[in-house]
């Protein structure tokens, strides 16, 4: 039997569209191509490598399950092109840097960023707002922007400082339950609360609000503007940042109040890329000015 042949990308590419979107119909859409083009690409793979990749049965199209290693190479294949395309006119301060970040973040860095385009209008920027950490050593992102260090040896992160937070609610929250605006740890247990969801349960004031005896969340999200809303509406009590330009009352409390720590982390192989060292620069002096 002969030996397999390597995978091209054209095929790798379609097996992980097929893999996100569910069918070959689908696939060939977000690649710009035919369904029959896009059924060829997987067969072409399928003999080159010698095995079946794809289920077919009439309620349709499926990944196999020997086939997500395969997946994962094609994810890491297409970071690597979209990391070179991206390094693409460095040398005149141009291309793309992509961020990720709480999107309690977005406007400040967004500030920085339309800073920085006016003067390098070359430069473009992709900014992501999640609540995961993407994997910067993979070149999911350019630069990360986070609250917990990463174990990764491939990553340069910069402590920026640290964030004191604060108890805030609405005035109507305190009119209706907090007459004097002071919140006693004795009475956590029987206020609302707002707060990430159930997946981000280990984010430090998660985790401190928990030490304190909050129980009643009546509203949780991932994304800190609903959090925001939901407070400004009277729902609940909300952890933020102290330097907040909000409606919000900030609490008098008995309690001790968390810090949180702020990482901006970039790949080891960044440090000489002029349109990431620009950009790494600017948020630095950004956010430590902020914070002072």
């Amino acid at each position: 039997m002969e030996n397999p042949s390597a995978p091209s990308w054209d095929d790798l590419r379609v097996l992980l569209a097929l893999h996100r979107h569910g069918s070959l119909l689908a696939a060939g859409r977000a690649l710009g191509v035919s369904t029959s083009t896009a059924a060829r690409r997987i067969e072409a793979l399928e003999k080159a490598l010698g095995r079946q990749l794809v289920h077919r049965s009439s309620a349709g199209t499926s990944v196999e399950p020997e086939a997500l290693e395969l997946i994962r190479l094609a994810e890491q294949l297409e970071l690597g092109l979209q990391a070179v395309r991206r390094d693409e006119g460095d040398e005149a301060m141009a291309g793309t840097v992509r961020l990720s970040l709480s999107d309690g973040f977005l406007r400040p860095v967004t500030r920085v960023l339309a800073t920085l385009r006016r003067l390098h209008p070359a430069l473009h920027f992709e900014l992501s707002a999640e609540t995961r950490l993407v994997d910067l050593a993979r070149r999911e992102a350019d630069i990360g922007i986070r609250n917990s260090r990463s174990t990764s040896p491939v990553l340069i992160q910069k402590h920026l400082g640290a964030v004191r937070l604060g108890l805030y609610a609405a005035p109507s929250y305190i009119e209706r339950r907090l007459r004097d605006g002071r919140l006693r740890r004795e009475d956590m247990a029987r206020h609302d609360f707002l707060g990430f969801d159930v997946d981000l349960d280990k984010l430090p004031q998660a985790q401190w609000l928990a030490a304190q005896g909050a129980k009643r969340f009546v509203f949780r999200s991932n994304s800190y503007f609903a959090l925001l809303e939901a407070a400004e509406q009277g729902q609940g009590i909300l952890v933020l940042s102290a330097a907040l330009s909000s409606p919000l009352v900030r609490l008098e409390t008995d309690v001790e109040l968390p810090e949180v720590s702020v990482y901006l982390a970039f790949h080891r192989e960044l440090r000489q890329v002029k349109r990431v060292r620009v950009v790494v620069d600017a948020l630095e002096a950004a956010i430590r000015a902020a914070m002072a």
